[in-house]
């Protein structure tokens, strides 16, 4: 009887932290890559994008790819409910999390439109679909631009 008491105990614990991995909700988009469910800030996992003060040249003019890679994901998610499966915890305490809109997951759908690149530091999850969007040019790829994790280091 002890030994189905703590088999009972054990499920329990294990479903509740099963459940508190996934966050669903109307999200308000800080960056291309953050975003923030009422107080839970999520960072997308696998995917790195520009900064919101990060330029790149595109046909000889100065354009704020930051804010178009920020733009993109609003528009996208489209004032729409969203879940999120939260993975881990990063060193800023922020949630590190794979969202969907509806069936579609929104890393791998920035990565594909060319706002954000395959963070291969982290992952390998979406280096397939950085891959087709250098390809076709789209987004960020369509200009000379600095990857975000370097725009960092150098802006400190």
């Amino acid at each position: 009887m002890f030994k189905v008491f703590f088999i009972l105990i054990f499920l329990i614990i294990s479903s509740s932290k099963t459940l508190a991995k996934e966050i669903k909700g109307f999200p308000k988009v800080t960056d291309g890559d953050t975003i923030k469910i009422n107080n839970n800030k999520i960072r997308l996992h696998g995917i790195d994008a520009p900064e919101l003060n990060q330029n790149f040249l595109f046909n000889d003019k100065v354009w704020n790819c930051g804010k178009e890679s920020k733009k993109f994901l609003i528009n996208f998610i489209n004032k729409k409910k969203i879940s999120c499966k939260l993975i881990d915890k990063d060193r800023y305490k922020r949630h590190i999390g794979i969202c969907f809109k509806d069936k579609i997951n929104l890393n791998k759908k920035i990565v594909q439109e060319g706002w954000a690149i395959a963070y291969r530091y982290y992952s390998k999850d979406f280096v397939d679909d950085e891959k087709v969007a250098k390809i076709n040019k789209s987004g960020i790829w369509k200009g000379d631009f600095e990857e975000p994790y370097l725009f960092r280091k150098k802006n400190k």
